[in-house]
């Protein structure tokens, strides 16, 4: 019998601090698909809001602690397209100048996942044993779909999660208006494209909207409830793993 999969959980900073249910979530998809997964204590945030913010020094410090922080496991797996994203595609970039660490961060990068691509693509999972009695709609987060490719592969789980509807928004596929940084940036600009969003949930007629990251699900959550619109937000994890016994997002600790 093969040896599971040795699986590092790389939390994230909104996760830890905002919804640490996402986590435990995440944990309990990994472990049904096989893996033997474990939360390295010494990992801190993956260091996007300093590169987003153009501070290359303070970015490189985050990175070489994740780099080291990530060593040795067989997978990094991360319930987030955007800090995914960072680690696999900007790190080996962030250190172009340094060959030694470049190496290092292209290694990490390689064997770096998205969760659920990575239950889908890597582990070959098909199914999940969940059920939820309503109706979702799904919101592709720009940097889970341009960087990495995550489209069909939440939308493949949710189909066998019994009970669940998912009725496809108008402009699924369009940024929320968070962008990290962005939002502060530019709050008039991502207020405007907030409530656009919103109105594309609204028009889908789905009690719950669903994505996976969770600065687009606060960004658009908060957006809601100062609309007073009634829709739920929560990370597809949650509803993957049958874990919904938090408040949704926005309407109570998480």
């Amino acid at each position: 019998m093969a040896e599971p999969k040795r699986v590092a959980l790389f939390v994230t900073c909104l996760v830890d601090l905002f919804r640490p249910s996402i986590g435990f979530a995440a944990v309990k998809l990994l472990e049904q698909a096989g893996c033997a997964v474990s939360v390295p204590t010494a990992q801190t945030c993956c260091g996007q809001p300093a590169y987003n913010s153009g501070d290359k020094r303070h970015t490189k410090t985050v990175a070489r602690q994740v780099i080291a922080a990530f060593s040795g496991f067989d997978y990094v797996v991360v319930p987030s397209g955007s800090c995914a994203g960072m680690i696999k595609i900007h790190y080996p970039a962030l250190f172009a100048d340094e060959p030694e660490l470049a190496e290092r961060a292209r290694e990490l990068a390689a064997r770096t996942y998205e969760l659920v691509a990575f239950l889908v693509d890597v582990m070959g999972m098909t199914r999940v044993a969940a059920t939820h009695a309503g109706s979702v709609t799904y919101h592709d987060s720009c940097s889970g779909l341009r960087e990495l490719g995550v489209k069909s592969q939440p939308r493949q789980l949710l189909a066998s999660v019994t009970g669940l509807t998912l009725n496809e928004m108008p402009d699924c596929e369009v940024c929320c208006g968070f962008g990290g940084t962005f939002a502060v940036k530019y709050p008039e600009i991502s207020e405007q494209i907030a409530g656009e969003k919103t109105a594309a949930i609204s028009a889908s007629g789905a009690a719950m909207v669903l994505a996976g990251d969770l600065g687009c699900l606060l960004n658009i959550a908060g957006k809601l409830k100062r609309q007073g619109k009634p829709v739920q937000a929560r990370h597809v994890a949650e509803i993957l793993a049958d874990m919904t016994d938090q408040p949704a997002i926005g309407e109570g600790s998480g």
